[in-house]
């Protein structure tokens, strides 16, 4: 996903001049074609992330548009007080960028793992919120996010994330794709839990239970109506983050549902409520912490299992 990203950001700011590159002193090699069709608007502020808010926020109110890169928790946590008054507030067209989701940056700690990005984000009054499942889909979002007029978090992953979807999908902001359709449950998922949702359905697909598998390239706005359609069809109801499971997507999903009055039982599959003080890879602490495709899995089969009726007397 890191590659596609800047692959769709050197082609964009070849064709925008008013597009601008700044990092916080990461990933400085990857801008060099960038910096290559756009001479002088690149800017590397030093390990400063709260001056990467605020430089960015300054070049959206000149009527550039700028994208600040960043590790998930650097462009998002460290400096929350700036994206929330120079970006949010001012409704500033800042594209914040966020690499490493999730656990990606595993053995790094919980410094590193953002986990609470999504929840963070999408709490923010005007801010888009954006998880690509997949490379292609990566770089279909940053063009996405470049047309947008207003402030965006683009979350990436960083760990040779597999393609996954169709090499002709969309990508509308608010808008989710359905990948597969079934009538057993629905497997709703954003950004690179898609890969666990995706084996998760095919593991169901073995034992006879067929999913229909919604993946949300966009958080915030939310696709409220793809998720209620296929609840209702269901009856039942998992959603799959590489999140922890409070107030990110999951959640999400529960607002959607509770307010349209939909008769779907849910299961939400994420981190617990908790830091991430294994040490592993990505794949390691996912299945550590319960988030695994085999736990998607087993989260279906359990919530599927008929529950024995309740004795009368």
């Amino acid at each position: 996903m890191r590659d596609a990203f800047f692959r769709a950001l050197t082609q964009i700011g070849a064709a925008d001049d008013r597009v601008w590159a700044l990092t916080g002193d990461l990933g400085v090699g990857l801008f060099e074609p960038f910096e290559a069709v756009a001479p002088g608007r690149y800017l590397n502020v030093g390990i400063a992330e709260q001056t990467l808010v605020g430089v960015a926020a300054g070049l959206a109110y000149a009527g550039k548009v700028p994208f600040a890169y960043s590790i998930a928790p650097f462009i998002t946590s460290r400096p929350h007080d700036q994206v929330r008054v120079d970006v949010a507030c001012a409704e500033a067209n800042v594209k914040l960028v966020g690499v490493g989701s999730g656990v990606s940056y595993g053995t790094l700690g919980p410094t590193h793992h953002a986990i609470d990005d999504l929840a963070l984000m999408r709490v923010l009054p005007g801010m888009t919120v954006i998880a690509a499942g997949d490379p292609a889909e990566a770089g279909r979002a940053v063009r996405a996010a470049a047309a947008h007029d207003g402030p965006v978090y683009l979350r990436l992953g960083k760990n040779n994330e597999p393609a996954l979807l169709p090499a002709d999908a969309p990508f509308a902001i608010g808008r989710a794709l359905e990948l597969r359709s079934g009538g057993d449950v629905t497997i709703a998922a954003t950004g690179t839990a898609l890969r666990e949702a995706t084996a998760a359905a095919d593991l169901l697909a073995a034992d006879g239970i067929a999913a229909t598998l919604l993946h949300f390239g966009t958080v915030k706005p939310f696709d409220a109506a793809a998720l209620v359609t296929a609840a209702a069809r269901t009856g039942a109801v998992v959603t799959v983050e590489e999140h922890s499971v409070v107030a990110g997507f999951g959640s999400a999903a529960a607002e959607a549902l509770a307010e349209a009055g939909v008769g779907a039982v849910l299961r939400r599959v994420g981190f617990p409520d908790t830091f991430a003080h294994a040490v592993g890879s990505r794949d390691h602490l996912v299945g550590h912490y319960g988030a695994s495709a085999g736990a998607v899995a087993a989260t279906v089969r359990d919530l599927l299992e008929p529950r024995p009726a309740c004795a009368t007397t």
